[in-house]
């Protein structure tokens, strides 16, 4: 009976920059100063639900910092104020220098 509890029961879920990447895609061309922030806000608060554990915080963070690296224009203080646009807290501020494996 236990056995069948166990595998009844919710796995843990890694997130992977894929599921980062979807989330955040709404909001490229308004990091990069080339459109309205449009759906953007949704995708954060999505992310905001997603990332429960530590490592997933951590993993978010390494994501976004590689993608943000590969965007010409991306501009850091849009990302670092986007929390705040979109009604989301987080305990740091998102930037260039911050140290993922920090991040709580």
């Amino acid at each position: 009976m236990a056995v069948l509890l166990a595998a009844a029961a919710p796995h843990a879920h890694a997130l992977t920059c894929t599921e980062v990447n979807v989330y955040m895609g709404g909001c490229e061309s308004y990091l990069t100063n080339k459109g309205l922030l449009g759906d953007c806000c949704s995708g954060v608060k999505q992310l905001d639900a997603a990332v429960t554990t530590t490592v997933d915080r951590q993993t978010a963070c390494t994501c976004l910092k590689a993608d943000a690296a590969t965007l010409p224009g991306f501009d850091w203080t849009k990302a670092a104020l986007l929390p705040l646009t979109c009604g989301v807290s987080i305990p740091y501020i998102i930037s260039a220098e911050l140290a993922c494996s920090t991040i709580q």
